[in-house]
């Protein structure tokens, strides 16, 4: 394809094709695999495109299945897709000592969905050290029960897998049966909760939060000011945690496979940490296949709302969830303006969200239907789960992952590429460019609702 061609979508869509296919690569090789032979290309593939778009789905038990190699191969996927194609790039070129060009800056800005072009370089710098800093930290708090668990080098290794997981929200573990048997550790739940939620709130609200607590702790005259970004996606992430908490809590405190026969601060830490989980995390405390249908339906509307944009997450993102909100509240109260904390939101805005949830039904719909096409023996409100699941980027399954035919499968595959990407990228990508057009047409009424 011609330079000239390669716009800043194509890029990001590409880069992300480029390492699945590297880490496809690697993942088939001998030295990945626990039993020394060459991996399957189908199984090395989903495994690479759930690390990359850090879903946390799998065909394979993946600590019985992988090597130590293959293992750390994974976490190095999931580090690259957690930070995004073009933050990882920037970091490559940053240390070789490459220049970046106008087309570099331009791409990191769509990438990073950046207000200009300036500055990219330096706030990759502060990213990856706000990445290390929260990775690190987790490590060293889950530090004492691995290694207090399993001994010295293992301990350590599931305390660094875990954490970088965690904070890139991609769900694996190197346990069979995820985080279930730390269903009442209050310090695996506590420190994997907090990696989930503030490396799905993305990187701009952690700053502004830290700027916000510095200004009041060091009891400065001039009061940092949060955006409206902030005020937006904190109060969102927090109204669906509480939301799925009590959700959670009432559809399965009768449910004896899950919250029923544990005790009750035991419960309360289940369905806390499997609304926080299911925003986009994977993790489960609680066999998701033994839930009711009613938490099932409340997770598929967790998950599909996902995480916040400049997070680790997918989904359509809290703020487009947001404008949508308001975009009713409008409606009802026969208003023409949409506002929202006493700031009016932009046509062009109100055109991306709604565009971002039909092309994201549609694209959910159109794979449920392919699955339950392909797998006619399994169940619909599984599928449909494990489609939300995939698409959201969460890596929640009830189980089905490996019942999946080959089809099921490579459409899974597609949908886990489809939800990184995102959907107006990828037709961005895909699409010509537009050329401008000087014509205005009339307007006319339209009878709706």
């Amino acid at each position: 394809m011609p330079t000239a061609n390669m716009t800043p979508a194509r890029t990001i869509c590409l880069g992300f094709l480029a390492v699945i296919s590297l880490g496809t690569l690697l993942l088939c090789l001998p030295i990945a695999h626990a039993h020394g032979g060459w991996g399957n290309p189908l199984v090395a593939l989903f495994t690479a495109t759930s690390a990359v778009c850090v879903t946390g789905l799998s065909v394979v038990d993946i600590s019985s299945y992988y090597s130590f190699w293959g293992q750390l191969c994974i976490l190095a996927l999931v580090q690259v897709g957690g930070l995004g194609y073009m933050t990882s790039t920037t970091v490559l070129l940053l240390l070789v000592g490459r220049r970046f060009s106008l087309r570099d800056r331009i791409t990191l800005q769509q990438s990073l969905d950046l207000p200009a072009i300036a500055g990219g370089p330096q706030l990759v710098r502060s990213i990856m050290a706000t990445t290390l800093l929260f990775e690190l930290t987790g490590a060293f708090a889950l530090l004492p029960t691995f290694i207090h668990d399993f001994g010295g080098l293992q301990g350590v290794w599931l305390a660094i897998f875990h954490s970088i997981s965690a904070f890139n929200n991609a769900g694996f573990s190197l346990f069979p049966d995820n985080l279930i048997r730390y269903h009442n550790s209050l310090i695996v739940n506590g420190v994997v909760a907090v990696l989930i939620i503030f490396g799905g709130i993305g990187y701009q609200v952690i700053m502004e939060m830290y700027l916000w607590l510095r200004d009041r702790c060091l009891r400065s005259r001039t009061f940092y000011v949060p955006s409206l970004h902030f005020r937006v996606v904190t109060t969102t992430t927090l109204t669906l945690l509480i939301a799925g908490f009590l959700a959670l809590l009432l559809t399965e405190l009768r449910n004896d496979a899950t919250l029923a026969s544990l005790p009750l601060p035991a419960a309360l830490l289940g369905a806390f940490f499997q609304s926080v989980t299911t925003r986009t995390a994977g993790f489960n405390t609680i066999d998701i296949g033994q839930m009711t249908i009613a938490s099932l339906f409340v997770m598929i509307v967790l998950m599909f709302i996902g995480a916040s944009p400049g997070g680790t997450g997918g989904g359509i993102k809290t703020t487009t969830a947001r404008v949508l909100f308001s975009c009713t509240e409008t409606a009802l109260r026969s208003r023409e303006e949409v506002v929202c904390y006493q700031r009016e939101i932009p046509m062009p805005l109100i055109i991306k969200a709604v565009g971002v949830v039909v092309g994201s039904v549609t694209v959910v719909i159109i794979a449920t239907t392919f699955i339950a096409f392909s797998n006619p023996d399994l169940d619909f409100v599984q599928i449909f789960f494990e489609v939300v699941s995939g698409f959201a980027t969460v890596g929640l399954s009830t189980g089905i992952t490996t019942k999946l035919s080959v089809f099921g499968q490579i459409v899974l595959i597609a949908i886990m590429y489809i939800g990184r990407v995102g959907v107006l990228m990828l037709m961005s990508a895909l699409r010509t460019e537009p050329k401008p057009s000087a014509v205005n047409y009339p307007e006319a009424n339209l009878f709706v609702g």
